[in-house]
């Protein structure tokens, strides 16, 4: 072979050489998937496979924060915001969200363009004693939606107490004002993730044909004290809680049996105004204020009334939300020790055993990096998912 020839051949496979280390290397870095130029479920089980070894190959990741030089216009096209609703079905049958958050901005704003449709409406409930940093983000990044808005009143939140069933509350005051005819409101907190999709979700609300859904049941036994002796809310610098004291409370107003179960809840219009006006409701928030967490027992024993707009008074554990008690960090024996729902692995014990094999549509504290699942295959699996359910043209970088 002549000298050049040679020099030819040993260029060109040296070209292609660099080029697949720096593919390899740009792949596991913040430098990759920019296009799209694979097939979504080759380039899925791929991005994927990444992050479950450790890596971090997106680039989109960074562009859910808004910069102060970046218009709103530029922030939704680069964060590929949907604008225009994906079916009829979808569009008819709007819903509203009370989002309550206190920290982790990137995690809120992934939520949020997760959970996003232009025919929704988004009420977001900032805890008073969240940072100014914090509550300037998401201040800026509602103003570029005109259907997302804060809440007209801000409680300091604390664990387990009153003021976190008031956060709900002073969001359901402010959704119910509008003129938007939204069926539903859902309440979430920062660190949830939807497991469906809005058509799917709106698919799984028509099929209770304006019932509300407020998993709960009689007061287990370890339950019972929350609503036995007066608690107390503790507001402090550095740890706020609730303490309980050795006081008994009145028995509840107008003779109501109390229900136990989820603080996560859809409820119809129709019951959203009647928690708001009713004598019955307005009193069991007063009777409830000084118990501990009362959100978990609010909503279900309103929804057992019978009589009530929507309710379900013969109600069990009907219509799970969410999918509670994530296991919190991978197995280090390997395995998983309760049951999958959607790839993730979640377990319960004692009453709430039995909460895993429930219909959640949503799933919470996804970013503890559940085993073997992470919020980035998570948002990317939902995204997807939406996109092959949608009615409306779209090109296959969307989600990018």
């Amino acid at each position: 072979m002549p000298l050049s020839m040679r020099y030819l051949f040993v260029i060109s496979v040296s070209s292609v050489i660099i080029f697949i280390v720096f593919s390899v290397f740009n792949f596991g870095g913040d430098q990759s998937f920019q296009r799209l130029n694979i097939s979504d479920s080759l380039m899925l089980t791929r991005v994927c496979t990444s992050f479950i070894n450790g890596k971090t190959p997106f680039l989109w990741k960074n562009k859910l924060m808004i910069h102060e030089k970046s218009s709103c216009k530029e922030y939704l096209t680069q964060s590929h915001y949907i604008t225009t609703p994906l079916s009829k079905e979808e569009a008819e049958f709007p819903l509203a969200y009370i989002m309550v958050i206190h920290h982790h901005f990137d995690t809120f704003a992934r939520l949020f363009r997760a959970i996003y449709m232009p025919q929704n409406i988004y009420c977001v409930h900032v805890d008073e004693k969240a940072t100014t940093e914090f509550k300037e983000a998401v201040e800026q990044l509602l103003s570029c939606f005109p259907n997302a808005f804060l809440a007209s009143k801000m409680e300091p939140v604390v664990y387990g107490g009153i003021s976190r069933l008031q956060a709900d509350l002073n969001c359901i005051k402010d959704l119910s004002a509008l003129e938007v005819s939204w069926k539903y409101v859902i309440n979430t907190c920062g660190q949830d993730f939807p497991l469906k999709t809005n058509k799917e979700i709106v698919q799984y609300l028509k099929g209770f044909k304006g019932k509300n859904i407020t998993p709960g049941v009689l007061p287990p036994a370890h339950a019972i004290g929350r609503t036995k002796y007066v608690h107390q809310e503790h507001l402090g610098k550095e740890l706020s809680y609730v303490i309980r004291t050795t006081a008994l409370k009145p028995p509840p107003p107008h003779n109501l049996t109390i229900y136990f179960g989820s603080a996560y809840v859809a409820l119809s219009r129709e019951f959203a105004y009647f928690v708001l006006h009713d004598p019955r409701a307005v009193d069991l928030l007063q009777w409830s204020k000084d118990t501990f967490s009362p959100d978990e027992h609010f909503w279900v024993t309103l929804n057992r009334i019978p009589g009530v707009p929507g309710s379900m008074p013969n109600a069990s554990w009907t219509g799970n939300l969410r999918a509670i008690k994530w296991n919190d960090m991978e197995d280090k024996h390997g395995g998983c020790h309760g049951h999958y729902v959607h790839g993730i692995c979640i377990y319960g014990n004692g009453d709430l055993k039995w909460l895993v094999n429930s219909p959640s549509l949503f799933a919470n504290k996804f970013e503890l990096n559940t085993y073997p699942l992470t919020v980035e295959c998570l948002e990317l699996r939902h995204r997807e998912r939406t996109l092959n359910q949608s009615e409306t043209a779209i090109q296959p970088s969307w989600y990018f």
